[in-house]
């Protein structure tokens, strides 16, 4: 049974190995998504998206993903690239594993799904940039 947790504009359903994030905004402001290679996140959403990160992290359902799988280095901040702010259009860019429908380039995708065990190093990533920008 999936489990459901909502916080501020997200509702995230995490069942089996994956997690489904799904942002209460759509149009401009919506995250981004490049299936495969990344998302953005708009940078007035990224506290509410640290802590959603931070409550899925204390959920049964990843802790069984993470001991499903084998790898010991899963969870590594390493398979994101560190976040990239781009000022034109006030979004924080970072590359990793999210999907989406696949469709080339950033598309708008008010749903998209990461696997479980990468969430920490999303977290990671996404709180050493918080900090570094003193938005955190």
């Amino acid at each position: 049974m999936p489990t459901l947790t909502t916080v501020a504009d997200w509702t995230i359903t995490a069942s089996g190995d994956t997690a489904t994030f799904t942002h209460a905004t759509g149009g401009y402001w919506a995250p981004r998504v490049w299936s495969g290679r990344g998302l953005a996140i708009a940078e007035a959403d990224l506290p509410s998206f640290d802590k959603a990160l931070g409550e899925v992290l204390k959920l049964p359902v990843y802790w069984l993903a993470r001991a499903r799988r084998a790898d010991s280095g899963a969870g590594e901040a390493a398979v994101w690239s560190e976040p990239r702010y781009d000022g034109d259009d006030e979004f924080v860019y970072v590359a990793g594993p999210c999907r989406t429908e696949d469709a080339p380039g950033y598309r708008p995708a008010s749903t998209f799904v990461i696997d479980l065990v990468h969430l920490r190093g999303l977290r990671i990533r996404i709180a050493a940039y918080r900090v570094a920008s003193g938005r955190g």
